[in-house]
């Protein structure tokens, strides 16, 4: 339910009994504190290690849009099968299994060539020096990793040869959107007036709009928001530079998004950053029997109304070039 963009498994996931969630953590403190050591324990374990990791990571890519990153992490895991284990993917005529089957029999009646003394020392004192160097490097990766203050992307040498990665710090245990809403009002605050809602292409904002499966490819922006809505506008201000493209009903940001309610009129006056929380509707219940994927309740305003001529300064002092003194795209 908190990650960035869940997709339609996400919704029963999450609903699934306490006993699977403790399940769920378990298995995930296993695969990725213990079996990793596998590795290191003979080729046989080596490859019990990378199919559990592989099917761990098929798993992830099923429960969510995690985008490509559990696709890129399935790779290192192949390094874990041998030719043996693998021969089944080429046909018996391909050349590359021919090619494999020849070094095979070249290796097994001793006909390859004998390494070199000097060179196996060289190579040795290479690999002992750039291990003595990583390890050194890794010091302060490794304070960081045990620090209450952990900071993550983040590099700590200038060569960038060894740094720390997460695609998230910490998750929140509830979800919060910002939903972008437009009016052609003249008076924002006038209780007629009518406020429209932009939909992004797949992170939750219709209520009755089924969770998107995109995976393994990416909606940046949509991902972005995610993050905006644990933080406020002053620390996203791009957000309010979103809000500027929209009032001149820029082609370019609009082209992003899954559904404009100003398309094919006038551009809207005003526009505002509501702020609600969100949750799974319950498989079963009277709002999922309405087509209900998602419940939500207002927080209260993320940014108030703006209009063009009133983010003029602001977008003057950001040195960001105005919607009124660019043309249309």
């Amino acid at each position: 339910q908190t990650q960035p963009v869940p997709n339609p498994v996400s919704y029963y996931l999450h609903r699934s009994p306490w006993w699977f969630h403790r399940f769920e953590t378990l298995s995930n403190h296993l695969i990725e504190l213990v079996f990793p050591f596998f590795t290191f324990l003979g080729r046989r374990m080596c490859m019990v290690n990378g199919a559990i990791q592989i099917l761990f990571q098929v798993v992830l890519i099923v429960s969510g849009n995690l985008s490509f990153l559990n696709w890129l992490t399935i790779v290192p895991s192949l390094a874990c099968f041998d030719d043996a284990s693998l021969g089944f993917l080429f046909g018996t005529r391909g050349r590359a299994r021919k090619e494999v089957l020849d070094l095979q029999r070249e290796d097994a009646a001793g006909q390859t060539p004998k390494p070199n003394k000097a060179g196996m020392l060289m190579r040795r004192v290479v690999n002992i020096s750039l291990g003595i160097l990583i390890g050194y490097l890794s010091v302060p990766v490794v304070m960081n990793l045990l620090s209450s203050k952990q900071m993550m992307n983040t590099s700590f040498d200038p060569l960038r040869i060894v740094n720390t990665y997460g695609a998230f710090g910490s998750i929140t245990k509830e979800r919060t959107e910002v939903i972008f809403q437009g009016t052609l009002s003249q008076d924002p605050k006038a209780p007629e007036a009518v406020w429209e809602e932009y939909q992004f292409r797949c992170k939750p904002g219709d209520v009755y709009r089924r969770p998107c499966l995109i995976s393994p490819y990416h909606y940046r922006l949509d991902w972005l928001m995610w993050f905006a809505a644990f933080q406020t506008y002053e620390q996203s201000e791009w957000v309010i530079h979103i809000a500027g493209r929209l009032l001149s009903n820029d082609s370019t940001v609009l082209s992003l998004l899954h559904h404009n309610p100003f398309q094919g009129r006038a551009a809207p006056r005003w526009v505002r950053g509501e702020h609600f929380r969100y949750k799974f509707s319950q498989p079963g219940s009277s709002s999922a029997a309405q087509g209900k994927w998602w419940l939500r309740k207002r927080i209260g305003a993320y940014f108030p109304p703006v209009n063009l001529e009133g983010l003029r300064g602001y977008f003057q002092s950001r040195n960001w070039p105005h919607p009124l003194t660019q043309p249309n795209r």
